[in-house]
């Protein structure tokens, strides 16, 4: 069957009226709590036995805050992390480590052992031989909360453990934390934290010194000009935490070796037995002028924190409001471990909760770990390095991996879970236009792949061996890499993520568009001034612009006309000019109406006999194994589905590839999203199940490290959408609903849609025996494939 015929709701009439289709009454999507509950409790992980080490953890979290718990021996233990714990060298760590020990302990007979993630409260419960103890963190506040309850009265002992003892020098084994020293003409050093008993608890905290990885790139990069307009996120950030106890005091220090890393710990012990014992653990992170005024921020977020009542109260809300947005429920009902696709819907289920840890952060989802990272030597056996370990960087924000995190967000309705990412490129939109004036003296914005939190070119990439008998040399802006330079059109994604959350929410931000401009202006006034430099003239003699030097991703390098570099462009232009008036000006509408007139069109080749789509018009190497050529298909929109000349994609996705390694499912590979975006239901289910079924490792989401790190993010992300496009897809006005979705797998999903629209629908036996589209003219949009015509 040709993919793209469908049938519209319309034509389902009579199969409705005849009982072949259902409605789902309105706010079906929007179960009762109990409800709610029940459809979430078969897919909560479950472990009977303890854990072998912090490999073997689960996460928890809330607000920006994410835990890693587990019980290994005697103990319950679990890493602290707060996004946006940037240290000097911007390597990201750890708050610390919280070991809880009972006497006497519940943790000598295992036979009534379960530790759960109850998805519905975001809370993880430990209970054994008479003894529960929950463990969440605050929506609001940056606050853990751990809740003792006991049959019978026990002593606690909690320590927060440290192992940023001691001044010392990062080794070079350490060097992927911060990427932007590797060949620097100094070492990167770790500066010890404070810890100490204080506030009636422990605290322990780290302030950046003055001297921070910004100012040396910014001496590398050329910009001491422009220094003081740089946003610097490093300068006086301080961040920590206050362990305290309800009835606990301090019991002296301790210490020890976890994994292969010495740490000490400072320890609050209980006064008494208690069948009853919280702690709290507060977690500021402040950029300020002095430590002192630190301080006073830690009292008064310390003093004001809500009760352990009240914070559970409305963390428990959010997380229930949470899951009523959207679910995607394969072979609903009881678990089915056993089942390929009951699997697949539960990982997705847990995977959206690890994004939605993160949900209130200043800082977005890092794809490398996110907070769930845990000792590397359990992830790699040969990486015996601190906690605080983990590949690709720290404050490195590596951007095609960054926007595979954040896509899924739109169909599932968390929009507000992608302001974080949003805002990191709002927060240097300046920098990025003052990078262009540095170097090429024009306007608009210039963002590089490998990007630093405050928006410059991470120090590796960019190269400290700029010689001037290199080219790079003598390329100024340009970074000095075989595989990013050249790479800055990854920014047009973000740009269409701010387009998409309006047309999917009919909210715009004005300060949006202008950032959307800048982006777009510094293409155009850059290419032009490059092929003026080398020709004489702004465009190519038909017209167009003239996109050289430039690279399709960081696959097809010294590239003409990157396919990537046009879709990205067009699908911007292309949004734009459907925007109303109030929101686009004459002016604009006329800029931009003539600036895609001077787009290239995309290039075409041939291979074994079939025209296909090239990732650019020329290439000197192929440096990587993405596949930009099939960009235009996701996540620009211009082939696929519902749109023209799909065969030429489908092509290009079986033909049109140059190296078998570019095609794969770890990590940032695509090709799930692909083949669903272009109807291939078998391929794309195929795909699915590769790459959201279970990971290697104790937790089922906990893929990786792949190309990147463990837990790998980007990994889960890509897995989300493949899985969201095969239920739903909305090109233009249109809504297509199971376009490449097994007819054999049932299903109940709701999703978010373009114009405040949400569907949910049910197929049971490959029938439709649900469908309710909210708003009710919305349901005119609604294309079936025709399988499920009556």
């Amino acid at each position: 069957m040709d993919p793209a015929k469908r049938t519209t709701v319309k034509q389902l009439a009579a199969g409705a009226a005849a009982g072949a289709v259902t409605p789902a009454r309105a706010g079906a999507g929007t179960p009762p709590v109990d409800a709610l509950a029940a459809r979430l409790a078969p897919y909560d992980p479950v472990w009977s036995r303890p854990s072998a080490n912090s490999g073997e953890s689960m996460p928890c979290g809330a607000g920006d805050i994410g835990l890693n718990v587990w019980v290994e021996g005697r103990d319950l233990l679990f890493y602290v992390a707060r996004s946006g714990a940037f240290d000097e060298t911007n390597s990201y760590l750890k708050l610390g480590r919280v070991r809880i020990t009972m006497d006497p302990s519940p943790f000598t007979d295992m036979r009534d052992f379960r530790q759960t993630l109850r998805l519905i409260d975001g809370e993880v419960v430990v209970s054994c031989s008479g003894v529960t103890t929950t463990i969440w963190a605050d929506i609001d506040t940056p606050v853990v909360h751990v809740a003792v309850e006991s049959a019978s009265p026990v002593s606690v002992t909690a320590a927060l453990e440290n192992w940023r003892t001691q001044d010392r020098d990062y080794t070079p084994a350490e060097m992927s934390m911060h990427r932007a020293y590797d060949g620097a003409p100094v070492t990167p050093r770790q500066l010890a934290d404070e810890v100490g008993f204080i506030e009636g608890g422990v605290l322990v905290m780290h302030r950046n010194s003055d001297d921070t990885v910004f100012d040396l790139l910014v001496e590398q990069q050329g910009m001491q000009a422009v220094k003081s307009d740089l946003w610097n996120p490093l300068n006086g950030l301080t961040f920590g935490a206050l362990l305290t106890g309800e009835g606990m005091a301090p019991a002296g220090t301790v210490q020890g070796r976890y994994a292969s890393t010495d740490f000490t710990g400072w320890r609050l012990a209980s006064v008494r037995p208690r069948r009853s014992h919280a702690l709290r653990l507060v977690c500021p992170i402040e950029q300020t002028p002095t430590k002192a005024a630190w301080m006073i921020g830690l009292r008064r977020l310390s003093s004001g924190a809500a009760s352990p009542a009240v914070s559970r109260r409305r963390s428990r809300r959010w997380w229930r409001d949470f899951w009523s947005r959207s679910h995607i429920l394969i072979q609903p009902g009881a678990a089915r471990p056993d089942s390929q696709p009951w699997r697949i819907g539960r990982n997705y289920q847990l995977f959206r909760h690890q994004l939605g840890t993160n949900a209130k952060a200043t800082w977005p989802t890092k794809f490398n770990g996110g907070n769930f990272t845990y000792d590397p030597e359990y992830v790699d056996p040969d990486k015996r390095l601190s906690p605080d370990y983990r590949m690709w960087g720290g404050g490195e924000f590596t951007a095609q991996n960054q926007r595979l995190v954040h896509w899924p967000m739109l169909k599932s309705g968390d929009v507000d879970m992608m302001t974080p990412q949003l805002d990191f490129y709002r927060r240097i939109q300046r920098t990025g236009e003052l990078r262009t004036q540095t170097y090429w003296g024009h306007e608009g914005a210039c963002f590089v792949e490998q990007i630093e939190n405050f928006g410059l070119c991470c120090g590796q990439e960019w190269g400290w061996n700029r010689s001037w008998d290199k080219p790079a040399a003598r390329l100024p802006g340009v970074e000095d890499s075989a595989f990013v330079s050249y790479h800055w059109d990854t920014v047009f994604e973000f740009c269409l993520m701010m387009l998409e959350v309006g047309r999917f929410t009919r909210r715009y931000r004005p300060g949006d568009l202008n950032f959307i401009d800048s982006c777009l202006t510094f293409f155009d006034q850059h290419y032009r001034r490059e092929h003026k430099i080398i020709s004489g003239e702004e465009l190519g003699p038909d017209g167009k612009l003239v996109l050289y030097p430039g690279t399709a991703c960081e696959t097809y390098k010294s590239a003409l006309n990157s396919t990537v570099t046009i879709a990205g462009m067009d699908a911007l232009l292309r949004e734009l000019l459907t925007l109303p008036g109030s929101l686009l000006s004459p002016a604009l509408r006329t800029r931009y109406t003539a600036l895609r007139a001077t787009l290239p069109a995309f290039p075409m080749r041939t291979m074994q006999g079939k025209r296909v789509i090239a990732p650019a018009q020329l290439w000197d190497r192929i440096q990587n194994v993405e596949i930009p050529q099939l960009y235009p298909v996701f996540p620009y929109d211009q082939y696929g589905v519902g749109r023209p000349d799909l065969q030429l994609a489908i092509d290009t996705w079986r033909v049109g590839v140059d190296t078998p390694e570019q095609k794969d499912i770890k990590s940032w590979h695509q090709d799930a999203i692909f083949c669903a975006r272009m109807g291939l239901t078998e391929e794309a289910t195929a795909l699915t199940i590769a790459k959201m079924d279970d990971s290697s490792r104790r937790y089922p989401t906990f893929w990786g490290p792949g190309h990147d790190w463990t837990p790998d993010q980007n990994w889960g992300g890509s897995g989300m959408i493949g899985l969201q496009e095969m239920l739903m897809q909305t090109p233009g006005a249109a809504i297509h609903i199971f376009p490449a979705w097994p007819r054999d797998w049932d299903v109940d999903f709701k999703l978010h849609a373009p114009g405040q629209t949400v569907i949910a629908a049910s197929l049971r036996g490959g029938k439709l025996t649900a469908l309710s589209v909210e708003p009710a003219e919305a349901r005119a949009r609604v294309v079936l494939p025709q399988w499920l015509t009556p």
